[in-house]
């Protein structure tokens, strides 16, 4: 078989062109830390890899909902923690009003009842990145609106948010609620924090009444209608608490599931594109020398050949 003249060259050079090349993609792998570097070079491997980073996009953004509900139910502890301290004086306040106390004293009980709605309403309107965290969905309006008399003594306290609270998951199928709303009065759903029919809790128009049977001097009304309503209040500020303590619990292990999850993830993307630079280096060196050898070996052959030639 007749063998051209250009086959060694030709032989020569593709070879050391497959072997810069290979030195180029070791080299790369050693500045990088990355075995791959284009789709081709292991496609079973980027396929792997695409899943799991899109796995650990979806866990990124449950630690994102998750850290949300988290603030979301801290914040809205101190709303109930602050209603329920307000409830324990309004409390006290019905105990001291039995029949032995005059009806000045009466009146200044009224009047400390008055300064507790409204703060227990201007605690209401508490916010949380911008939106009143008691009106549902409703988070642009203020969740109750107060009117007085012109003695400056509470009137009303209107609920205007709705029944509805935001969910967001904390995982796959599982989805989580921080969300109190301020008022229920539908018999179903959320329990209102406020206002719920369900539990006889009223606690505006609880302490409304409180206020008015203090200015009436009307003991009787205290013992008989304020107190016991009250104590229903108490119970289902009590409920929220307790509420409240669950959530945290069950989101701080929901978080702690979420981070075991991202560093499975992370650990599984690293064993699929990273380098291993040891071996890297020692495939590089091989490469180097064998790319070396091939300049040796071609140089000295063609060099061979043209000396015979000119013989």
């Amino acid at each position: 078989m007749r063998v051209s003249a250009n086959t060694f060259p030709d032989s020569l050079i593709a070879q050391l062109n497959a072997l810069s090349v290979r030195q180029q993609q070791l080299q790369n792998e050693a500045t990088t830390g990355q075995r791959i570097q284009l789709p081709e070079d292991d496609p079973a491997a980027i396929r792997r890899v695409l899943d799991l980073q899109t796995e650990a996009k979806s866990v990124a953004q449950y630690k994102s909902n998750i850290a949300n509900l988290t603030e979301t139910a801290q914040a809205n502890y101190s709303i109930v923690s602050g209603l329920n301290k307000i409830l324990d004086r309004a409390g006290e306040l019905a105990t001291l009003a039995d029949g032995t106390r005059p009806p000045a004293d009466l009146k200044i009980y009224a009047a400390e009842v008055t300064q507790l709605i409204k703060q227990a309403v201007q605690l209401t309107q508490s916010k949380y990145r911008g939106d009143y965290l008691l009106s549902g969905t409703r988070s642009d309006q203020a969740p109750f609106v107060m009117a007085t008399d012109a003695n400056g003594n509470v009137t009303t306290v209107t609920y205007q948010g709705n029944e509805t609270v935001p969910q967001s998951e904390v995982a796959e199928g599982a989805a989580l609620s921080a969300g109190v709303i301020g008022a229920n009065s539908s018999g179903s759903g959320s329990r209102g924090l406020i206002t719920d029919g369900r539990f006889g809790a009223d606690f505006f128009n609880h302490l409304i009444s409180l206020q008015n049977h203090l200015v009436a001097a009307d003991t009787a009304g205290v013992a008989s209608v304020d107190r016991p309503a009250l104590a229903n209040d108490e119970e289902n500020i009590l409920a929220h608490l307790g509420g409240n303590a669950a959530l945290q619990a069950r989101l701080e292990a929901a978080a702690a599931i979420a981070s075991s999850r991202r560093d499975s993830l992370e650990k599984g993307i690293s064993r699929e594109a990273d380098a291993d630079l040891a071996q890297t280096l020692v495939h590089l060196t091989q490469t180097q020398n064998a790319y070396q050898v091939a300049l040796q070996s071609g140089a000295k052959l063609l060099s061979n050949s043209l000396l015979d030639y000119l013989h």
